[in-house]
Formats: C-alpha cells, sequence, structure tokens
C-alpha cells in the first residue's frame, strides 16, 4: 500500500517540481508510532531552502486535497534530502563522484565493513574510493552488489 501511494504522490508533484525547475529525491509513505507520514525529499543542483519547501508543500497540499488519494490521516513533509544526503540510485553515485562519501558493505571487504573516503570512480559494477590512512591515500574498489547503505560524508 505504501509503495502504491508514493507512486501516486509522484504522479502529482512531478508537474509541480517541473514547474519549478526542481527534481524529487525520493518519496516514503511510512507509519510511525500512531502516525502516518508522507515524505517527500527534493533537490536542485543549486540546493533547496525552506521558502521553496513550503511552497512546494503547499502545492502538493492542494493536489493532494482534490486527488484525495490517501483515506487515513497523514502529516505532510517536504524536504531536501540534507547534506549527508543518502546515494541510492546509480545516478546519485555519479552525481557524487570527487565528494566525500560513507558507505557500508553486508560483509568485510580488505577486513572493513565501513569506508570513508573520496569517490574517485563509479561504473555499474564498482565504486573506487580514495581513503587516506595515516600519511597516504590508498584506493579501495567495492562492488555495487556489496555495498549495504551509502550517503554523502561531511569529513573533517
Amino acid at each position: 500500500m505504501a509503495s502504491v501511494i508514493a507512486k501516486m504522490a509522484d504522479e502529482l508533484i512531478s508537474p509541480i517540481l517541473q514547474e519549478m525547475n526542481l527534481e524529487l529525491f525520493d518519496i516514503e509513505y511510512v507509519k510511525e508510532g500512531k502516525n502516518r507520514f508522507l515524505r517527500v525529499f527534493i533537490d536542485s543542483p543549486s540546493g533547496v531552502d525552506l521558502d521553496t519547501c513550503a511552497e512546494v508543500s503547499e502545492k502538493l497540499s492542494e493536489a493532494l486535497d482534490v486527488k484525495d488519494p490517501i483515506k487515513e490521516a497523514y502529516f505532510l513533509e517536504v524536504s531536501s534530502p540534507g547534506a549527508e544526503r543518502p546515494l541510492k540510485r546509480y545516478e546519485d553515485f555519479e552525481k557524487a563522484v570527487g565528494k566525500d562519501v560513507h558507505l557500508t558493505t553486508y560483509e568485510p571487504i580488505e577486513g572493513n565493513k565501513v569506508f570513508e573516503g573520496k569517490l574517485t570512480e563509479v561504473n555499474k559494477d564498482y565504486v573506487i574510493l580514495a581513503i587516506k590512512d595515516k600519511t597516504r591515500v590508498v584506493h579501495v574498489t567495492l562492488p555495487f552488489d556489496k555495498i549495504a547503505s551509502s550517503r554523502l560524508a561531511i569529513i573533517f
């Protein structure tokens, strides 16, 4: 049911985002405790601010009121994916080349399951990270099918 609602929300929000030159990052419909949430994550190359999120929320809320695809009570949340946004699709990895990332794997690779470094290369089979190891930089290749989670990282 959650995926059906997310798909309907996607159909409603796509023209709104296109008109505003924004892109859809993700949609989720979840139950947390007693409450249900429709969360829409939007983005643009220059980022999004609070006013943009509020404007999208208002327009989407109006569209949802007209179509009324969700019968139970829910909260609508519109936000950006944030500075440490998850990398979910192949395209997300392509956009992240040259940026710092945090990856975890399902099983140890070269003795580790957690990797932080600069994403230097992406292809359909693997990613390559440049990881600082004391005074040198080591390149680590991680197969896509071994990556459990991934996100941009802020490394100090």
